[in-house]
């Protein structure tokens, strides 16, 4: 008699390993799942069913989970590629709002007591409801809001007015029925929640969306301390490089007044300089300039340049272009010798009225202004940069400079734009100079620095001498 050979048959389904992860608190074992509630992490474990309506389900939740997926790799990139705080919490609200469809999106931020909200910032209101909500009192935590702080489980919920911990809206605002409420954590620690509200499509929030929004969180916690992270770092290095300016001394009778502004990207940091000060021969020197690059080595050499031109200068026999050319030597000694831009000017009297001499480094031309508005660059051969050929001739130029005349010294950062004509920056430089003429030079440094046409990618410097009544002065 042959030996049957078959093997039992098998018809239950093989249980497949699951990938480590945060699985939504509440999630509905395998095979009980109701239609429209799988979780975003179940979907990777889809049962096998003999029910063909419950297998259409399951292909059509795994089409969902692979688009999902898809969209929310793309959000991580676009999350955690920006640095800039502001920006980064917006970018989550608003990738929120597209990964789930929610017509409204908001970010609350947590004090440092992390009872109440510090800060929030709504997306998704149009013009009007912001003119609606105009005078109202930004949320600080009550009602769902602080039941989302006291208790910083993911929460969904199909209709506010219904909760028994809802506290109601203020007049003016729209109405929201549904909700969606994610803590974020940094480091172990609640930062904020995130809220989304009404889906577009008038559905109610299900556990799909409360994973993917659980997924996006998570890597919000990391965009959020990478982004904290770089705006200390930022914080410190643009301290530092204060530190290295020096705060102008007393200069009278010159009227004097600087003023810096660091990069708004990619660093904080650049190699922007100013310094000034009264000669033995009653003359005042004044200089401007701008080592390459943007990074604490910039602010380093930086400090280290003008320190040594300071010294330079300070021997009043000799001209501006002297004092370049000797420094210029001098950096060609040192080991990895940066490359600078510079203009050294010095206002001297002269009879009746100032002389102003100077020299350039490759750097932009003096801007004067007359005491009546009139403003004008005094345009000449820029020359070579420190750093490049210490043996070329640098030459010395001279103009007369009337009583009550302002001198302005600049960096390129105050008036260049990429893609930009430089014509254009210093036209509109020199007008704002002309319409703030008679504001004193400390002023007017605040003005050109916080009004500049650039675009703000580059740290920018800038520093005003004012002639004084000569009276005898500088004769002795």
């Amino acid at each position: 008699m042959a030996q049957d050979r078959r093997e039992p048959a098998d018809h239950a389904p093989r249980e497949r390993d699951v990938p480590p992860g945060d699985v939504p608190s509440g999630e509905v074992p395998s095979g009980e799942v109701p239609s429209g509630e799988l979780s975003y992490s179940s979907l990777l474990d889809l049962p096998l069913s003999s029910d063909l309506n419950h297998i259409g389900e399951q292909l059509h939740a795994l089409a969902r989970a692979q688009s999902t997926l898809q969209e929310l790799l793309q959000a991580v990139m676009n999350i955690t590629g920006e640095l800039e705080l502001p920006t980064v919490l917006r970018r989550i609200v608003r990738t929120a709002m597209d990964l789930v469809g929610a017509r409204y999106g908001a970010m609350g931020v947590l004090d440092a007591e992390g009872r109440l909200l510090d800060e929030f910032i709504p997306l998704g209101l149009s013009a009007k409801e912001l003119a609606d909500l105009g005078g109202v009192e930004l949320p600080r935590g009550k009602g769902l809001l602080g039941h989302l702080i006291r208790h910083p489980e993911p929460l969904r919920v199909e209709d506010i007015s219904r909760h028994p911990e809802s506290a109601g809206f203020p007049a003016g605002h729209p109405p929201m029925r549904s909700l969606l409420g994610v803590a974020i954590s940094v480091r172990g620690r609640i930062y904020g929640n995130l809220y989304l509200s009404n889906r577009k499509d008038g559905q109610p929030f299900d556990r799909h969306d409360e994973g993917v929004i659980r997924a996006l969180a998570s890597t919000a916690g990391v965009a959020i301390e990478n982004a904290r992270l770089y705006q200390q770092a930022r914080h410190s290095a643009e301290q530092f490089q204060r530190l290295l300016l020096p705060r102008l001394p007393d200069l009278r009778p010159f009227a004097a007044g600087a003023a810096y502004r660091p990069a708004s990207a990619p660093a904080a940091v650049g190699g922007d300089w100013y310094d000034a000060m009264l000669l033995p021969d009653g003359a005042c020197a004044a200089v401007i300039g701008d080592v390459v690059g943007h990074d604490l080595q910039a602010a380093a050499d930086m400090s280290q340049i003008r320190s040594m031109l300071r010294a330079l200068y300070f021997d009043w026999n000799i001209p501006p272009s002297s004092s370049l050319t000797r420094l210029d030597r001098i950096m060609h000694a040192l080991e990895d010798a940066p490359v600078a831009t510079a203009l050294l000017a010095r206002l001297e009297p002269a009879e009746s009225t100032w002389r102003l001499r100077w020299s350039s480094a490759g750097h932009p031309p003096p801007l004067l202004v007359l005491p009546d508005g009139r403003v004008r660059y005094l345009d000449t051969e820029p020359g070579i940069p420190l750093g490049v050929a210490a043996d070329l001739p640098r030459p010395d130029y001279c103009q007369v400079v009337p009583v009550d005349s302002t001198v302005v010294l600049f960096t390129d950062g105050l008036v260049e734009s990429p893609g930009q004509p430089l014509d254009r920056g210093l036209d509109a430089l020199a007008a704002t100079a002309s319409r703030h003429a008679r504001r004193t030079p400390e002023e007017l440094c605040r003005i050109l620095a916080d009004h500049h046409p650039s675009d703000g990618h580059d740290d920018m410097a800038v520093i005003a001498l004012r002639t004084p009544a000569l009276r005898g002065y500088g004769r002795a």
